[in-house]
């Protein structure tokens, strides 16, 4: 059996003009795919998605720090400098070929700014899988809530080189950049971005043969932030069909629309009147063993008594164990086919009668004392 890989690797890639930094995690269970990961202005470290909610994915996962000389940069360029962009794609072939993948393999993911560089990189070098999230296709605009950010990537803040960065990705989209890849955008109606930023380039994906965008209208989201949050459990099936080699067909569809308020008095009622109630009739008794008994195992036989109950149920430590029929004098007994471990035992037991009614439980704590008692009885 091979090891198991090892746990998520930190390094910089040096071989082109800009140093870009990374982390790295392999793939379980023999998984073909790479998820690489571009983070949003508020990720931690710079890292998007990097809080441990990828550390499960059975792929390889590149996620890219987005930070050159100090500073974020979209992963485009520095002073209208676009060798910071190929120094980053760069490191996606170096990994990818390491790997033994090619485009079609690998997954473009991340939101808002990273959002906007997963459609970038996506689009631009035919990655077959795009998964952009809330981004802003007007870059060089957006910019102006993010002056350091601007000056950084334009050097002056112009008008000319505003519109530069507001063409990087509307005009891949119009020139029908990776029309087969399989796209899924995500926004919303409560995200103050989406009016400016997603909607008016929308049309521009006719075409495009996967193009599926999720508009999350729902009363749990109130900002931008919010729509990514809201739809993690969403995301985190779109991005397993993905690695594990299956493209949904979504089309453009509405998710959310929960009412937190709906009226809940109809179900309320019925689970009332059909509710197995505790405490219908006494919890059993335990005659033997008694609580604090020093049992010489391996076997230990239970007695008790459970009056009014057809049959009791006995559990150790949330693990089930039997459920020995109560006599018509209301005795019952038990004992486990199997040896006892040796060490402390926690054993619960209620009754239940013929209606399915349990009452309170019964707690018993006991120890068995038994040095050549077989290992693995019924302790949970």
């Amino acid at each position: 059996m091979s090891a198991a890989p090892p746990g998520p690797h930190t390094g910089i890639d040096t071989s082109d003009v800009y140093p870009v930094q990374y982390r790295f995690s392999h793939a379980k269970k023999g998984n073909q795919h790479l998820v690489v990961v571009f983070a949003n202005i508020a990720a931690p470290d710079d890292y998007g998605w990097s809080n441990g909610i990828f550390d499960a994915l059975r792929c390889n996962v590149l996620w890219i720090r987005d930070q050159f000389d100090g500073q974020n940069s979209y992963y485009l360029c520095k002073g209208m400098d676009f060798t910071l962009e190929r120094s980053v794609v760069t490191l996606i072939a170096n990994v990818m070929n390491s790997l033994g993948l090619t485009p079609d393999q690998c997954t473009m993911w991340g939101g808002s700014k990273g959002g906007s560089a997963a459609l970038y990189f996506g689009l631009k070098y035919g990655f077959r899988n795009i998964v952009s999230l809330v981004p802003q296709f007007l870059i060089g605009t957006y910019l102006y809530k993010h002056p350091t950010i601007g000056e950084f990537m334009m050097g002056q803040v112009t008008e000319v080189n505003v519109h530069v960065l507001d063409r990087v990705i509307p005009d891949l989209v119009m020139s029908g950049a990776n029309r087969g890849a399989n796209i899924y955008l995500l926004s919303s109606p409560q995200d103050e971005q989406y009016p400016v930023q997603v909607e008016p380039f929308l049309h521009l994906f006719h075409g495009y043969e996967n193009f599926n965008f999720v508009f999350s209208d729902s009363p749990f989201i109130t900002n931008h932030i919010d729509v990514t949050r809201r739809n993690v459990p969403m995301l985190m099936g779109l991005v397993n069909f993905l690695i594990d080699g299956m493209a949904p067909r979504l089309g453009h569809v509405v998710n959310g629309r929960e009412h937190p308020a709906a009226d809940r008095s109809g179900i309320d009622a019925y689970l009332k009147a059909t509710a197995q109630v505790r405490g219908s009739f006494p919890a059993p008794v335990v005659h033997g063993p008694v609580p604090g008994q020093r049992v010489q195992g391996p076997t230990v036989p239970f007695t008790g008594s459970a009056p009014g109950a057809v049959r009791v149920s006995i559990w150790e430590r949330g693990k089930f164990l039997a459920s020995p029929n109560v006599a018509s004098d209301g005795s019952w007994s038990w004992e486990a086919g199997r040896p006892w471990s040796p060490g402390e035992h926690l054993v619960r037991v209620f009754a239940v009668d013929a209606s399915g009614f349990a009452s309170p439980a019964t707690d018993l704590a006991f120890q068995v004392e038994n040095a050549y008692a077989a290992p693995g009885g019924p302790r949970s």
